[in-house]
């Protein structure tokens, strides 16, 4: 069999040294040496403001300055993240003004928000319609958008093939990534409606699922005929401060049926039958209770262990120790200095290197409250665990 990465996997010597470490992560080896990467910045401009970066800093040049690994994971995209996979998307427009200071303009998901006049980016956008609010809404508006025979779909999938055949080649880890349930369903209706939808009209979110199985299986199913996958990820953003936004069984009957499909199907299709099929959950918020649930359709693998909402990944790496997880530092504590940085680097990484399956970052994007000093420490700190 050709160890391609694909038809069987490359030889460990064949490997890249971010696939290597990565696939380490994946097989939770004990004490090996940790991934390094980051989750997200929302302070890069203050530190260009500061004189500490330049202004066109590209990825690469942050890499190296804060020693994150090459490559390790390839991610397989175009079915969406926190917005379905619109295609076409909507027309991006100008709604109204709301006032001297703020306007309304409609985005590429269909939804109307509010935004500062001339301003986009740097704050959380405040979402005052959306664009399904019921079976007739739905259809017009969204569903045709969501045809898994659109040819616009697959227009640029010989070039990302290649790249991803290529990653397979280096021992990459080769991901699917997917808007997941709640979260499409809450793009399509807003967080409060849905609400009311998954009592009132449970026929329409039925539909709107089916439509999200039929798209995402499809596509899947095109890039398996280049890739053997390793890992499908969905981003969920479930779970907020006290726990789930939905509960348990409404998980179950709306969302799990189409993931547990979905799963299977890939599975049945994989080029290489012996590779496995890591499963990710991604939701922000107290997480603990998505744990049993996700599990019964296999999931291995959470992040991002939002420290603020009361995660704790090493409470979780004891009580679920088959578990891959990935964040839980606290982005507040990168904030207070050296002294709270050092005492929370010493709380988890001794205890999560020694136990294997994890990778630490803040638990979600570094914030502008982070000054360049403190941010550089922690990472020569993290550094210490790289080896």
């Amino acid at each position: 069999m050709k160890k391609d990465g694909i038809h069987a996997m490359v030889d460990r010597e064949d490997m890249t040294p971010g696939a290597r470490k990565m696939r380490d992560f994946y097989s939770k080896k004990p004490d090996a040496p940790i991934y390094q990467e980051e989750f997200g910045y929302y302070s890069l401009e203050r530190w260009k403001r500061e004189g500490h970066l330049p202004e066109n800093v590209s990825s690469g040049e942050l890499a190296e300055l804060f020693g994150f690994d090459p490559p390790g994971k390839f991610s397989l995209g175009e079915l969406g993240w926190c917005e379905a996979a619109f295609c076409p998307a909507f027309e991006e427009k100008w709604i109204c003004d709301r006032d001297e200071e703020h306007e309304i303009v409609q985005d590429y998901a269909g939804r109307h928000v509010l935004y500062f006049k001339g301003r986009r980016q740097g704050f959380m956008p405040e979402y005052v319609d959306h664009p399904v609010k019921d079976w007739k809404t739905w259809e017009e508006n969204c569903k045709w958008r969501l045809n898994p025979e659109t040819a616009a779909r697959y227009e640029s999938l010989p070039q990302r093939m290649e790249e991803a055949v290529k990653a397979a080649g280096e021992g990459q880890v080769i991901c699917q990534g997917i808007i997941g349930g709640y979260m499409y369903l809450r793009s399509l209706m807003g967080p409060l409606e849905l609400m009311y939808l998954l009592y009132d009209q449970p026929d329409l979110i039925h539909d709107c699922m089916k439509t999200w199985f039929a798209l995402a299986d499809a596509v899947v199913a095109k890039h398996q005929e280049f890739v053997t996958l390793d890992e499908i990820f969905l981003a969920e953003d479930i779970c907020y401060n006290h726990g789930l936004l939905i509960s348990g069984d409404m998980m179950r009957e709306f969302l799990l049926p189409y993931y547990q499909q979905l799963i299977e199907n890939a599975r049945r299709r994989q080029i290489d039958k012996t590779r496995k099929i890591f499963i990710q959950i991604d939701t922000d918020g107290f997480s603990d209770a998505a744990i049993p649930l996700y599990q019964e359709i296999g999931m291995d693998y959470l992040s991002p262990f939002e420290a603020a909402s009361g995660c704790d990944v090493v409470r979780t790496g004891k009580e679920c120790p088959e578990l891959l997880i990935r964040g839980g530092f606290d982005k507040r504590i990168l904030a207070k200095g050296p002294e709270a940085i050092d005492a929370e680097i010493e709380r988890i990484m001794p205890v999560m290197k020694k136990r294997g399956g994890y990778i630490p970052t803040c638990d979600h994007g570094v914030p502008e409250e982070v000054n360049f000093e403190n941010y550089l420490h922690y990472r020569k700190r993290m550094l210490e665990y790289a080896e």
